[in-house]
């Protein structure tokens, strides 16, 4: 037998096993009875994908570039349905007119001053060249441009600024030099691109050009493609630049037909061309570029002196669109549906975007195949007579690449249905591109992940999953591995961010360079990502065995008593903040009051919750327990939002407005805290603690109701 396959037998029969000799741990949320069949019936599903199935799935998916809005996009659409009406899920589309307008050129010109009068310019190659042997570089490709990006022809000296970041700047302005009127030359890295595009918009540029300087993502770090998976020479990273969530014109409301509109000329789009480069193209602006010298962080990989300009190396940047002709586009969600057998109105979803910027293999065709696996080995255990409890609902999104806008029209369009009765979204987002598995989302269902990954056999064949995340984290003994907060920037933002949906999300990563480049092709995860496409399956393990963990549970297995821990590591950082800012009469003593009483509610609710389950309570309890522990996290939204985001509810996490990447913890707080208004800082501490507070009421209802009170 194949050392994959032992392991999970290994596994599978130490998972039957271990209730009988009475060793294996109670199940959180399970009566023993409901925990037995659980157990058995998730070594049961974990069993079922099947690597090859998920190769032919990566194969067909890659088979082109599928940008949203294109008749590409429109047939990963139609394969997605096809394969959910041939496992017998109840499937549909739905539809949304979106902005969305299309480069249809671009061209970007290094402009050398000649020595006695007169300049030369010579056209860079934009384009990336295809790779020996990768029949997915050869593609057609979108053109070398970023989304939202807005057309015009700009010239101007060029001027580096580094990774483009506020702090940059402001180095800028010590320096003396200003980007008014200029070509910007940024980074890619620490920032999320739209915010750089902000930044030089507001400091007056007329264009931005990023690139991937090899110190970050390219020889320096390995070798390039295809020797190697690191970005090479001519790669470039598209991605959208628009800082908001979902469809411009509709910020807060769904994109259906008759929608209202706001004008073409109001959407927070950028009005300067953006244009990403491969770092063999910005080698050739920084080689003219002369004037300040930088600081050493500020050098990067390529073999020159880097200087800050202004100048004399002169860029002209040109962008075309179809804005006029063509700018509203149509976008498909899809959802194949398995409707709960005992709480059909309780909703557990997954998805994953199916749009790229290229052939997109690893991001999303991984996490798009994950969803399609988890659905074929859940729909089999339907079959022999196991349904889950719960409706299951399977979702793929279009348009993620442009600001998550597939999902966030979605949520915006059913949100009265979701914030009633979704339990928990399970997001996957490049689920397959290495070897190292990682987890985040809500700290509520960290530990059901965990558990969850304890009984999945890693494809090293180390062990289970957990245990070989856990020893290549090199954690201490008593600690678990760090998983991600989720602050934003992918599809689980409308349902956690916006809602306060928990949410969970994982995925196997390893080292590349070929994001949003026309290399992430199926060919790329044959040599470098998962060769035997071990890892899709693993993840659509998790997948099944997580959503089956969700559905079938007597009481959700929510943990909040590890949110409540969560929370309170999280205020030295804030004590810190306030005190480095010197704001008089600032303390999270509220905050943290709060945070203990919730702690002590969930411990006596795990308590309640374990001992009724063991006496086998009347269904009506668990019901309404159910309800109330369903309006926990809610109660950490705030439905006017964030005075900065309104869009952005939820009060415990947000994406930074001046990062985009960067999480944000009590992001009310933090954002008085960061513009020095200590009154502002005060009245959000108090209005968050009150949140805590209604979210330990709503703790409190569920424990009096597994009591009987």
């Amino acid at each position: 037998m194949p050392p994959f396959r032992s392991l999970l037998a290994a596994l599978a029969v130490g998972a039957l096993a271990a209730p009988a000799a009475g060793a294996q741990a109670p199940l959180p949320g399970y009566a023993p009875a409901s925990a037995a069949r659980q157990r058995a019936l998730e070594t049961s599903v974990v069993a079922r994908p099947d690597s090859a199935r998920a190769h032919a799935h990566a194969r067909a998916l890659s088979a082109e570039t599928h940008v949203a809005g294109s008749e590409a996009q429109a047939r990963t659409r139609d394969y997605v349905i096809a394969e959910m009406k041939k496992l017998g899920l109840q499937t549909e589309v739905r539809a949304y007119r979106v902005w969305l307008p299309h480069a249809t050129g671009v061209n970007v010109w290094a402009v050398r001053p000649r020595a006695g009068g007169g300049a030369d310019s010579t056209e860079l190659p934009l384009a990336e060249p295809p790779v020996p042997g990768d029949a997915g570089s050869r593609l057609a490709q979108y053109p070398t441009v970023n989304g939202s990006s807005a057309a015009g022809d700009a010239h101007g000296e060029v001027v580096y600024v580094n990774y483009g970041l506020i702090e940059d700047y402001a180095q800028l302005d010590s320096m003396k030099v200003s980007v008014r009127g200029k070509v910007v030359l940024a980074r890619y890295g620490r920032s999320f691109r739209g915010i750089k595009a902000r930044e030089a918009e507001k400091r007056g540029a007329v264009a931005l050009l990023i690139y991937s300087d090899p110190a970050d993502d390219g020889y320096v770090r390995g070798d390039t493609y295809p020797e190697g998976p690191m970005r090479p020479p001519y790669g470039v990273q598209r991605g959208s630049v628009f800082n908001g969530n979902g469809d411009p014109s509709t910020p807060g409301w769904p994109s259906t037909e008759r929608a209202r509109r706001l004008p073409a000329d109001s959407l927070g789009t950028p009005r300067i061309p953006v244009v990403p480069i491969g770092y063999a193209n910005a080698r050739v602006l920084l080689d003219g570029v002369r004037g300040a010298d930088v600081p050493q962080a500020w050098q990067g990989g390529l073999p020159l002196r880097y200087h800050a300009g202004p100048g004399p190396a002169r860029a002209r940047v040109r962008v075309t669109t179809d804005a006029a002709q063509n700018g509203w586009k149509t976008i498909w969600n899809t959802y194949g549906t398995i409707r709960g057998s005992e709480q059909p109105d309780e909703l557990v979803m997954v998805g994953a975007h199916r749009d790229g910027w290229g052939p997109g293999a690893g991001d999303n065709v991984s996490g798009t195949v994950s969803v399609l696996e988890a659905a074929r080995a859940v729909m089999e255990e339907v079959r022999a007579g196991r349904p889950p409890k719960r409706t299951l609902v399977f979702a793929t999104w279009d348009a993620e690449e442009w600001g998550l806008v597939g999902s966030t029209e979605y949520v915006e369009d059913d949100s009265l249905r979701l914030t009633r009765h979704a339990v928990a979204y399970l997001n996957q987002d490049v689920s397959a591109s290495g070897p190292s598995f990682g987890g985040g989302g809500s700290p509520s269902l960290r530990a059901t992940l965990r558990d969850v990954a304890r009984v999945v056999p890693d494809p090293s064949g180390e062990g289970s999953v957990y245990a070989v995340w856990r020893r290549r984290s090199g954690v201490a003994d008593g600690e678990e591995p760090a998983m991600g907060d989720p602050g934003g920037g992918s599809d689980f933002a409308g349902f956690y961010n916006h809602l306060g949906i928990p949410h969970a999300d994982w995925g196997f990563g390893g080292a590349g360079g070929v994001y949003h480049s026309q290399y992430d092709t199926y060919d790329f995860v044959r040599r470098f990502a998962d060769p035997t496409f071990a890892y899709h399956a693993a993840a659509a393990r998790v997948n099944a065995a997580l959503l089956l963990r969700l559905a079938n549970a007597d009481v959700l297995p929510y943990d909040y008593v590890e949110f409540a821990r969560t929370m309170r590591r999280y205020l030295p950082a804030m004590e810190r903040t306030v005190a480095a800012r010197r704001l008089a009469g600032v303390t999270p003593a509220p905050l943290a009051a709060s945070i203990e009483r919730m702690e002590r509610a969930a411990q006596a609710f795990a308590e309640a919750r374990d001992a009724a389950l063991a006496a086998s309570p009347p269904a009506a309890r668990l019901r309404a327990a159910n309800e109330a522990l369903k309006r926990v996290e809610k109660a950490l939204t705030r439905p006017q939002g964030l005075r900065t985001r309104p869009w952005f509810r939820n009060l415990v996490y947000a994406a930074d407005e001046n990062n985009g990447y960067a999480n944000v913890v009590f992001p009310s707080v933090s954002e008085a805290v960061r513009d020095g208004d200590a009154a502002r800082a005060t009245a959000e501490i108090t209005d968050l603690a009150g949140r805590f507070d209604a979210a330990t009421r709503a703790i409190e209802e569920a424990t009096a109701a597994v009591r009987g009170r």
